[in-house]
C-alpha cells in the first residue's frame, strides 16, 4: 500500500469513527430529551401545575397501560389498528405507484388525468370516510378504504413526477440499443426513482396512521381510534393520551423499519 493509499485509509477509518461518536451523541440527546419531557409532565401533574385530570401522567399511564394488557383489551385493540395500517399503508403505496407507472407509461392518459389527480388530491379526503363506509358497510374494508385514498394519490403524484425528471439521455442511450419502454422502465425509470420511493413510503406511514385512525373514530368497535372516542365520551383522558402514545410508537417503529429497508437495499 502507497502512502498516498494509506492515508486515505486512515481518513476513512477517522471519518468512520466520527460519525459514531455523532450517532452515539445523537441517541443521547434524544433520550435526554425523552426523559426530560416525561419528567416535567410527571411533576407539572403531580403538583397541580396542569390540571391532572385532562392532562393525566406518565404514571397514570403506564399503570392504565398495565391494566388493560392484563384484561386483554389493549392488545385486541392494537391488534385491529396495526392490522388495518399495515395493510393501508402496503395498498395505498403500490397502488400509488402503479398509478404512477400507467401514467408515465401513456403520456395521453397522464394529460387526461392530471387535473382530475390535481383536484382529488387538494380535497379533503378526511370528509369522505362517511361516504366510503356506506358505500362499503362498516368494517375493517372501509377503515383500510379510508387509509388507502388519503395517501394513495400523493403516492402516485409524487412517484410520478419522480419518473418524469429521470434524465432523457439514460432512455436515448437504452432505445438505441432497441430497449422496449417496459426494458426502459425497469433498467432506468425504476432505479433512479427509488430514493423517491423510499421517501414516498417513509410519508405514507404517517398518512396510513391517520386514515385508519379517522376510520375507526368513524364506525369502528375497537382499535385505537374507538379508544380514543370511547376516552373522550367518558371524560377518561388517560386512555386518550395511552391511545396517541401507543400511536407516536408503532407509527415510529414503521418508520424505522423502511429506514432499515432502505439502508440495506442502498448497501446491497
Amino acid at each position: 500500500m502507497s502512502q498516498e493509499q494509506n492515508k486515505v485509509f486512515h481518513l476513512h477509518k477517522q471519518f468512520i469513527r466520527e460519525l459514531k461518536v455523532e450517532k452515539r451523541w445523537v441517541r443521547f440527546y434524544q433520550a435526554v430529551i425523552f426523559l426530560v419531557f416525561f419528567s416535567i409532565w410527571e411533576i407539572a401533574s403531580r403538583l397541580h401545575w396542569i390540571d391532572p385530570l385532562i392532562f393525566s401522567s406518565p404514571s397514570r399511564i403506564w399503570n392504565l397501560c398495565l391494566e388493560k394488557i392484563q384484561d386483554g383489551s389493549l392488545l385486541t385493540n392494537l391488534e385491529a389498528t396495526v392490522m388495518e395500517t399495515v395493510v393501508s399503508f402496503i395498498v395505498s403505496t403500490l397502488l400509488g405507484v402503479i398509478i404512477a407507472a400507467v401514467l408515465w407509461w401513456s403520456p395521453m392518459v397522464s394529460k387526461i388525468l392530471d387535473p382530475y389527480l390535481t383536484i382529488f388530491n387538494a380535497m379533503p379526503k378526511v370528509a369522505l370516510g362517511p361516504v366510503i363506509i356506506v358505500a362499503l358497510s362498516p368494517g375493517y374494508t372501509s377503515i383500510i378504504a379510508n387509509g388507502v385514498i388519503i395517501s394513495v394519490i400523493i403516492t402516485a403524484i409524487v412517484v410520478y413526477t419522480s419518473f418524469k425528471e429521470v434524465d432523457t439521455n439514460y432512455l436515448k442511450v437504452l432505445q438505441t440499443f432497441g430497449a422496449t419502454r417496459f426494458q426502459c422502465f425497469k433498467e432506468a425509470i425504476m432505479p433512479a426513482s427509488f430514493p423517491t420511493v423510499i421517501s414516498t413510503l417513509k410519508v405514507n406511514v404517517g398518512l396510513s396512521w391517520v386514515g385508519v385512525i379517522v376510520g375507526e373514530f368513524l364506525v369502528s368497535t375497537k382499535g385505537l381510534g374507538y379508544m380514543i372516542i370511547y376516552g373522550f365520551q367518558v371524560f377518561n383522558f388517560t386512555l386518550v393520551f395511552l391511545s396517541l402514545l401507543l400511536i407516536a410508537v408503532f407509527a415510529t417503529i414503521m418508520y424505522q423499519l423502511i429506514d432499515i429497508l432502505e439502508k440495506k437495499l442502498i448497501k446491497e
